[in-house]
């Protein structure tokens, strides 16, 4: 157990994780952020992009989050994110579709109506195509 810490990470819709990790990377507003077991305590927002984590299995996992906060105490990283899928989960076509409607909405929207969502939608789309682009790097 000392060599671990327990992850819950949760989006509106469900529980996406919970479990015994060695480390995780979260996206943070600033760069990717490192925590391994006995980290310092914070609280952060999170970007959208990949979080990525080795379980106790030695698996790599990425699970593709659509921003949100993470808490960390010494033995618990918590994320609460606004979206989440698993990079194994994402349809292609689907994040394909999502991105090119957004930056339609970006680059036609003359008074600002639904850009931030249309950027945030963006940002996800983006971040679950690189991770399906990673993913098939891997096989």
């Amino acid at each position: 157990m000392m060599n671990n810490l327990k992850l819950e990470i949760v989006s509106a819709h469900k529980s996406m994780y919970s479990g015994e990790i060695k480390f995780v990377v979260v996206p943070g507003e600033e760069g990717e952020l490192g925590v391994y077991p006995n980290h310092a305590p914070l609280i952060t927002r999170i970007k959208p992009g990949e979080l990525k984590f080795k379980n106790t299995e030695n698996e790599d996992v990425v699970i593709v989050v659509a921003g949100g906060i993470l808490e960390v105490q010494p033995n618990l990283v918590t994320v609460l994110a606004d979206s989440a899928i698993r990079a194994t989960d994402i349809d292609e076509e689907r994040s394909k579709v999502a991105k090119q409607n957004a930056e339609s909405i970006i680059k036609n929207n003359k008074e600002n109506i639904d850009l931030a969502k249309a950027h945030a939608e963006l940002a996800f789309a983006i971040a679950e195509l690189s991770a399906i682009k990673k993913l098939r790097g891997k096989k």
